[in-house]
């Protein structure tokens, strides 16, 4: 069975930053990031990676106030995009639950590709900031996804000691998860996984 490429290019411009997304759920993992924000390049390298979503990020945000804005505004526009790329979400295995641990962390992403948007984040950093990356953004970041990408998702950092691998469990995890239930069920190729018959 023929299918549509789930491809989806947006791009959002504010007072505050200017973003353009561009992303292909069914590639290999292929990746050009350029944010400003070093160590959030690195976080969305390892989505693309390991949910093997060919994807290109350029945002130029208001960096000299803080990262915040950039941050969370890239999630908005990474959710919009790939929730334009799954379009009816027909044939997706829709629910996953992926664990990553990153040396002393371990994280479990769990997330329900539903179209209604809900967010549970546990995870405590042991330092307030990764280099310079303040690391409550992590939240707001998957936050922003989760509302814009129409999606339940949980994540829980079980353990870790290393503010660096705490984040990087989370952001592996939830790609993880994302590739799963991303994925076409060749089982049910062309159904909508709902017994309501829409997401």
């Amino acid at each position: 069975m023929s299918q549509k490429p789930r491809t989806a290019a947006i791009a959002r411009k504010t007072k505050e930053t200017d973003i353009s997304v561009s992303v292909n759920l069914d590639g290999v993992g292929k990746s050009a990031i350029s944010t400003g924000v070093g160590f959030f390049d690195h976080m969305l390298d390892q989505i693309a990676r390991h949910a093997l979503f060919d994807l290109e990020i350029a945002a130029k945000g208001d960096l000299h106030i803080d990262d915040h804005h950039t941050v969370e505004d890239v999630g908005i526009v990474l959710g919009q995009a790939i929730r334009q790329a799954l379009g009816e979400r027909r044939g997706i295995r829709r629910y996953a639950t992926a664990f990553a641990p990153m040396d002393e962390a371990l994280t479990r992403a769990a997330v329900d590709m539903s179209g209604r948007p809900f967010f549970v984040f546990a995870a405590e950093f042991a330092t307030p900031k990764i280099g310079t990356f303040d690391v409550e953004l992590v939240r707001e970041f998957f936050q922003a996804f989760t509302t814009n990408v129409g999606a339940a998702l949980h994540i829980d950092c079980l353990r870790g000691a290393n503010s660096h691998h705490i984040a990087e469990s989370c952001f592996k995890a939830v790609a993880r998860a994302l590739r799963e239930a991303c994925e076409i069920d060749p089982r049910q190729a062309s159904a909508v996984p709902s017994t309501k018959g829409v997401l």
